[in-house]
C-alpha cells in the first residue's frame, strides 16, 4: 500500500525563524538519496532557489512568523515500485494537491528498502497570501484519496478509509505501529489469548494469564469501558481484542474459556487417530557449500537459535529477526544463483541491472499500448454509465431522450473502432494483468539486485576488515624492530 503522512514544520525563533525549514529541504534533495539528484523536481519555484522563493513570498504578505511549512510523506510497500514510478507518482500528487497555490519541492529517496517520496511546500501561498490550513479529517477526504487514486492507475496497491471519514482506517493504524518492521504481531497475541483460554477456568484466571505473560489490559469489564483491549510488551499502544476477529470479542473469550480446555484439544475423531504411515522417501545427497555459501549459512544457522526462546517474548528479538531474515535471503540468493566467489555475486549483480532494464522496457511498452486504448476505455466507461438511463429509455421513459442520443453516439463511435462493450473490457482486465505481472517482475529483479548489494558491501567490509588487521599487524612489527634491544 502506499500512505501519506503530514507534517508541519515550525519556526525556530526570531533570530533564523526558518531554520528548520531550510534543514529540512536540504535533507529531502541529499544526492545520495535522491539517485545522485536525478529524483528531485519542483513546483511554482526553482529548486536551486526554493527556500529564498519561499521566504521572500513569507515577507511580501508579512506572514514570516510560526508556522513555516509542510512536509509529506508518501510510503510505498517495500520493492512493490521503482524509483522512476514514485517519482511520477509523487509529482502528479504534488501538482494535483498543491500546484496552484503553493511553492512546493519534492524528492524521492530510494537508498532504503521502502522507496518513500517527501514534499515540502511553503505554508503561504505565493496567489492569495493565505496560510495553508491543514482541517481535521483532511487526510481521509482529501489527501490518501488521492493517493489512493493515483496508486490504482499505476498498478499498485491502495489502504482502505474508514467509512468515518474523519478517522483513520485501522489500516493506517497499523502501518503507523508496524511501518518500522515486518513482524506481525497479531498472529503472536491470537496464540497467546488461545493459550490462556485452553489453560483458565474463569474469565479472571484468563486475565491474570495474561497479565503475567507480561500484557497489559484495559476495560477488561464493561463498566471499565467499551471494548477489552490488550498491549503485548514493546508495542506503544493497546490493540481490541475483537479487531482479531470475531473468536476474540469479550462475549466469545468468555463463551470459549467455558466450552474449550486441554481435553477438547487432545481428542481427534477416530479418522484422525495416530497411526504409522509408510512411504517412499527419494534421499538426495547434500549439496557442497562452497566458502561464501558456509560463511552464510554459519550465520543463519547460529541467528536461528532464536526458535528456542519463548514465542510471547519475541518483541525482544525484533532486530534478530530482521537481521536473520535478511541472512537468510542472502544465503537463498547465493544457492539460487550457484555463486561461490565475490565475483560471482558481482556477476549476477550486472546481469540483475541488465534484467532491470528489460523489464522497464517492457513496462513502457504496456503502458504505450494501453494509453493508445485509453479513449475506447473511456468510451466503454460512459456507456456503462449511461446503461441505466438506456434502459428506461427503452421501457418508455422519454425523459432520457438527450441520454439515450449520446449511449447510441458512443455505441457507434465503440463499433467503428472493432470492439463491443464486453470486449473492451476484457482487454482492460488484458492489460490490469500485464502491468500487475510486469511489476511482479520488477519487485523480483529489484529484490535480487538488493540482495547482491548487500552480499557485495559485506565481504568488502570484510576484507577490509582483515586489510586493516594486517597492516596494524605489521606495523606493530615494524615498531617492535625499531625499539633497541637491551
Amino acid at each position: 500500500m502506499a500512505i501519506s503522512k503530514i507534517l508541519y514544520i515550525g519556526d525556530c525563533g526570531s533570530g533564523y525563524s526558518g531554520k528548520h525549514l531550510k534543514q529540512a529541504l536540504d535533507y529531502i534533495v541529499e544526492k545520495h538519496k535522491t539517485g545522485n539528484g536525478r529524483w528531485m523536481s519542483s513546483i511554482n519555484c526553482q529548486p536551486e532557489n526554493v527556500y529564498e522563493q519561499m521566504k521572500e513570498t513569507k515577507v511580501q504578505f508579512g506572514k514570516t512568523d510560526q508556522r513555516q511549512g509542510y512536509h509529506m510523506i508518501i510510503s510505498f510497500v517495500e520493492g512493490e515500485v521503482d524509483a522512476e514510478t514514485a517519482f511520477e507518482v509523487i509529482g502528479r500528487f504534488t501538482k494535483e494537491y498543491l500546484g496552484q497555490d503553493y511553492e512546493a519541492l519534492y524528492a524521492v529517496h530510494d537508498n532504503t528498502e521502502h522507496i518513500h517520496g517527501h514534499i515540502i511546500f511553503n505554508s503561504v501561498s505565493f496567489r492569495t497570501g493565505k496560510k495553508y490550513r491543514y482541517e481535521k479529517g483532511d487526510w481521509a477526504k482529501k489527501i490518501q484519496p488521492i493517493t489512493n487514486r493515483l496508486c490504482e492507475e499505476y498498478g499498485l496497491s491502495t489502504i482502505e478509509i474508514s467509512e468515518d471519514r474523519a478517522k483513520p482506517s485501522e489500516n493506517y493504524k497499523e502501518w503507523n505501529d508496524f511501518r518500522d518492521g515486518k513482524f506481525v504481531w497479531a498472529d503472536m497475541i491470537k496464540r497467546d489469548i488461545d493459550a490462556c483460554i485452553m489453560q483458565a477456568a474463569t474469565y479472571e484466571s484468563f486475565l491474570s494469564m495474561l497479565s503475567d505473560m507480561g500484557y497489559g489490559i484495559k476495560n477488561a469489564y464493561r463498566s471499565e469501558g467499551k471494548h477489552l483491549a490488550i498491549k503485548p510488551m514493546g508495542l506503544t499502544r493497546f490493540r481490541r481484542c475483537k479487531s482479531l476477529g470475531e473468536n476474540y470479542t469479550e462475549e466469545r473469550i468468555r463463551e470459549r474459556i467455558e466450552t474449550e480446555n486441554l481435553s477438547t484439544y487432545r481428542k481427534l475423531p477416530k479418522e484422525q487417530e495416530a497411526g504409522i504411515v509408510w512411504c517412499r522417501i527419494k534421499r538426495y545427497k547434500r549439496a557442497k557449500l562452497s566458502g561464501v555459501q558456509k560463511k552464510y549459512f554459519a550465520r543463519l544457522y547460529r541467528t536461528g537459535l532464536l526458535k528456542k526462546r519463548p514465542y510471547s517474548q519475541a518483541w525482544k528479538y525484533r532486530d534478530d529477526i530482521r537481521k536473520m531474515q535478511k541472512l537468510q535471503e542472502e544465503y537463498l540468493f547465493l544457492v539460487r544463483h550457484e555463486v561461490q566467489t565475490a565475483a560471482g555475486v558481482a556477476a549476477v549483480a550486472e546481469s540483475m541491472t541488465d534484467k532491470k532494464k528489460d523489464t522497464s522496457r517492457e513496462k513502457s511498452r504496456i503502458f504505450k499500448e494501453r494509453a493508445r486504448m485509453k479513449p475506447l476505455f473511456d468510451i466503454a466507461a460512459e456507456l456503462m454509465e449511461l446503461q441505466e438511463m438506456e434502459n428506461c429509455y427503452r421501457n418508455g421513459e422519454k425523459l432520457f431522450e438527450k441520454e439515450h442520443k449520446r449511449y447510441a453516439e458512443l455505441l457507434e463511435k465503440l463499433e467503428k473502432e472493432g470492439y463491443t462493450v464486453e470486449q473492451t473490457e476484457q482487454l482492460k482486465e488484458h492489460y490490469k494483468n500485464e502491468i500487475a505481472k510486469v511489476r511482479d517482475k520488477e519487485k523480483a529483479v529489484a529484490k535480487e539486485e538488493r540482495i547482491a548489494g548487500r552480499i557485495l558491501r559485506d565481504l568488502l567490509s570484510a576484507d577490509t576488515g582483515k586489510e586493516q588487521t594486517r597492516e596494524k599487524e605489521e606495523n606493530r612489527k615494524v615498531e617492535k624492530d625499531r625499539q633497541p634491544h637491551l
